[in-house]
């Protein structure tokens, strides 16, 4: 049976030029979060490198690799060998020309319990994604675990109430969020704390309106998207850290600064959702007879 509580631990991390020594560090903060008696683990998104759709760059394609790989078995021996249940957020290679944003959801005996695809894709300034990343095409999924079910969507889907639904829907107890986030430069000073508080109530908001935990991990530093020596144009992003853990009702239980590599720890306590849920019973109240609209673009006819 899974446990009544279990501890979450959010691997903030910064990430520098060279995706040996990425992948080492996150082994090792993997390590400690285990010490610390986590025996969930989730990775920021895409850790293994700088962040590197601040460029529009086909050699970059170079960085993916298959699922399971070389990787994903570092990674599942990882986890069998602390126990731990650990979240991934990879470069796919799914054919040639075909590649995801992918979460791979490794149970605490190694094994893979799923994949999760990045559903939506960004193209904004600095964040090239459509460039690199093929929509998903596997749905919104929780995977059951040692810990019980849970759901990994990533970054850009966080802004999406509709993915956190689907997700809650078939049973996730907690949402996991790897992110890579941050503030362009010249932008800070004026929409910079708007812009991190609207992050951070959306999720939230979710936690709320779906009676979940929701754990949400961002990396952390500045990075002009340097990999192995070569750099974007431009001005380079300051990535926002603010990984934080909140329960059911929306509430902040753990909250790591903007500035410092930190590994978060929460718990899990599945009697408080249990009783969040009773009293605020959102799912319960859902109007499911009358939603059928929303898979439409828009409602006025165009």
């Amino acid at each position: 049976m899974p446990p009544e509580k279990f501890r979450v631990a959010l691997v903030q991390m910064s990430c520098g030029p060279e995706p040996e020594q990425n992948l080492e560090k996150a082994l090792e903060r993997t390590a400690d979060a285990a010490g610390r008696g986590a025996q969930i683990v989730c990775l920021p998104e895409l850790f293994q490198t700088q962040y590197f759709c601040q460029r529009e760059d086909h050699s970059l394609f170079d960085l993916a690799e298959r699922i399971p790989g070389p990787t994903t078995e570092i990674l599942s021996s990882a986890a069998r060998r602390h126990g731990v249940v650990l979240i991934a957020s990879l470069f796919e290679k799914r054919a040639p020309g075909v590649y995801h944003n992918t979460a791979a959801t490794f149970d605490a005996d190694g094994s893979l319990c799923g994949l999760y695809r990045k559903m939506h894709i960004p193209d904004d300034p600095l964040y090239y994604e459509k460039f690199y990343f093929t929509p998903g095409d596997l749905g919104f999924r929780a995977h059951d675990t040692k810990v019980g079910p849970v759901g990994a969507l990533i970054c850009w889907d966080q802004w999406f109430p509709e993915g956190a639904r689907l997700t809650a829907l078939q049973g996730a107890q907690v949402l996991f969020y790897p992110t890579a986030i941050g503030w362009h430069p010249a932008e800070k000073a004026e929409f910079g704390a708007a812009q991190h508080d609207a992050w951070r109530t959306i999720q939230r908001a979710h936690a709320i309106a779906n009676g979940v935990y929701v754990a949400v991990v961002n990396r952390v530093g500045f990075e002009t998207g340097n990999i192995r020596g070569k750099s974007a144009p431009g001005h380079g992003l300051e990535f926002w850290g603010g990984s934080f853990f909140c329960d059911p009702f929306g509430r902040v239980l753990a909250e790591a600064s903007h500035d410092r590599e930190e590994i978060l720890v929460g718990e899990v306590d599945l009697k408080a959702l249990e009783d969040i849920r009773r009293n605020w019973p959102f799912l319960r109240d859902r109007r499911i007879d009358a939603y059928a609209p929303i898979t439409n673009r828009l409602l006025d006819g165009r």
